[in-house]
């Protein structure tokens, strides 16, 4: 039953990611300056780390090599983020503006789950795409081989990470059933999700307790850095794949909560 499922949410997924190709093949332009924009970024981030590495050889225990598989990682979430989740809550927060939300409640299918993929800016994929090629001259700078432990709580964390970050999204656009400006709260998010480039091992003690616990930005990106490097424990592995079941249940049920405030075209 449960792989049923999961196969009709990837069918359900590939009809929006076909989709979203079509749409994006009209501004092919965009590519481009999605391409600039990434690497743009990703020339700060390796800017960042040659300006501090000449100082020093380490920052808070992680070394150069190190620090480099966490930009990795900061891209591909950051890939992920930009490719569905931000996309689909901006289309979702204005849905319920403009009272259109109708339609996806009246479909034959999970209205959390289509609103949760309804758009798709493929092009944004580069930035994915980024992190793969620094996590992968990340891994020949390392040296080692990585273990199948670090292998595994690498993915684990990755996607819990991936499933926190979506949960927390989720959570803020629901607050647009109740306030018109939610993405200015979202556009906060995105400010404090860049501190990710950094290990949150670094800054006071009241700004770690933020972006570990209040936004969850440690789990998206130092966490999986610290498996994918051979630094992760496994109570730490746990607290990430528990931290992501305990929101992704938070979002679900307040997301059945705000849907009762709700009242569009058809109120």
């Amino acid at each position: 039953m449960r792989i049923m499922l999961a196969m009709h949410i990837l069918r359900l997924f590939a009809v929006y990611l076909r989709l979203g190709i079509l749409g994006e093949m009209e501004y092919r332009a965009n590519f481009w300056i999605n391409l600039l924009q990434s690497f743009l970024e990703l020339g700060v981030a390796l800017g960042g780390l040659a300006v501090v590495f000449s100082h020093t050889d380490t920052l808070g225990g992680w070394r150069p090599e190190e620090l480099l598989a966490l930009v990795g990682v900061y891209f591909l979430i950051a890939g992920m983020i930009r490719t569905l989740v931000e996309p689909s809550m901006q289309l979702f927060m204005e849905d319920i503006r403009k009272g259109t939300l109708d339609f996806k409640l009246t479909k034959p299918e999970d209205a959390q789950l289509l609103v949760s993929i309804q758009r798709v800016e493929i092009w944004r994929l580069v930035d994915g795409v980024v992190g793969l090629v620094v996590l992968g001259i990340a891994l020949q700078r390392l040296g080692t081989q990585i273990s199948l432990f670090d292998a595994f709580a690498f993915g684990i964390t990755l996607i819990a990470g991936g499933l926190i970050v979506y949960s927390f999204y989720m959570i803020l656009a629901t607050c647009a059933f109740w306030f018109v400006r939610v993405e200015n709260i979202l556009v906060i998010f995105q400010s404090m999700y860049q501190a990710g480039r950094w290990p949150v091992t670094i800054y006071p003690g009241w700004l770690r307790w933020i972006l570990t616990f209040l936004v969850p930005v440690a789990f998206a990106t130092t966490v999986p850095a610290s498996a994918f490097t051979g630094r992760i424990e496994p109570g730490l592995l746990l607290a990430a794949v528990g931290l992501a079941v305990g929101l992704l249940i938070a979002a679900r049920l307040f997301w059945r909560y705000g849907i009762r405030f709700y009242s569009g075209a058809s109120a």
